[in-house]
């Protein structure tokens, strides 16, 4: 994500989003996505202020966590965190993870881009590495009131996307929160596989 726009938001609201309480389905999706993952190096993808990074490392996984906000990887780091600034494009590595966390980042991806990271992640995990993607529901691209950058999908989008990128999808979980903008939307919480 290099959208300045999302940036400076996220990095206006630092406080602010740590407050967003995680819907139950996230909470337990969390979980599934670590006791899946059972031990190793995970990758979390647009971690933000690394609180899921931060829950992983109490879980035993080894963490690297990676976000375009430096306000978030600061913030990260201060907690223990080893968190990087970077951006989707940054993810070169090939069978280095045992799972990649992308929860509610890549939502902020141009759309055409997306295949492009999918297919780095991919190759970024070990054979069978584990996969989990949130996304909010919708369709088309546009901005919210904080001025971030969002793109969309439909369920159908996502699982062509998931396995024309190589993932077997294991389980999908879907439900209505609340972000940090207030606003009540629809989501999709995906656990896959390489």
């Amino acid at each position: 994500m290099t959208d300045q726009q999302t940036i400076d938001a996220y990095t206006a609201h630092v406080a602010d989003y740590l407050k967003v309480p995680l819907p139950p389905e996230q909470i337990e999706s969390r979980v599934a996505f670590a006791d899946a993952v059972g031990s190793g190096l995970v990758l979390d993808l647009g971690s933000g202020p690394g609180s899921d990074s931060a829950f992983f490392l109490r879980q035993g996984l080894r963490v690297r966590a990676l976000d375009a906000t430096p306000a978030f990887v600061e913030h990260a780091r201060e907690n223990g965190v080893d968190a990087h600034l970077g951006t989707f494009d940054d993810v070169t590595e090939v069978a280095e993870y045992d799972g990649v966390y992308a929860s509610f980042s890549l939502l902020h991806a141009p759309r055409d881009a997306f295949p492009r990271h999918l297919a780095a992640i991919h190759r970024a995990l070990k054979p069978e590495g584990v996969f989990f993607l949130g996304l909010k529901l919708g369709t088309g691209e546009h901005r919210d009131h904080l001025d971030r950058y969002y793109t969309y999908f439909t369920r159908p989008e996502i699982e062509a996307a998931l396995t024309t990128a190589g993932f077997t999808i294991d389980r999908i979980t879907t439900g209505m929160g609340t972000g940090l903008a207030g606003s009540y939307e629809g989501f999709i919480l995906v656990l896959a596989h390489a």
